[in-house]
């Protein structure tokens, strides 16, 4: 799954894809809380680690992994939107 749309914008659907992409083997765990817990793009970029406990990620090893990808997907997300405050500065 290309960072081609802002991942603030993702659907649930759209999480779960990344989801499964990046974490093959925990797919099941992390799919049903977020369905149960309907977790947007928006909602994904603003978990924190007690978030992840409550979602069912127990082990810190695991949480760490994903608060990595977390904060990797955080800098790309600001990195889009300064993109655009410069392109509209300076666009003819």
């Amino acid at each position: 799954m290309g960072l081609s749309k802002r991942v603030s914008s993702w659907t649930v659907e759209e999480v779960l894809e990344w989801v499964q992409e990046q974490y093959p083997t925990h797919t099941s765990m992390f799919y049903k809380a977020i369905i149960k817990h309907d977790i947007s793009g928006r909602a994904l970029l603003r978990l924190k680690d007690h978030h992840l406990e409550l979602l069912g990620v127990e082990a810190e090893e695991q949480q760490q992994e994903i608060l990595q990808d977390l904060l990797l997907l955080r800098v790309q997300e600001e990195i889009n939107e300064l993109s655009d405050i410069c392109s509209d500065c300076f666009s003819p």
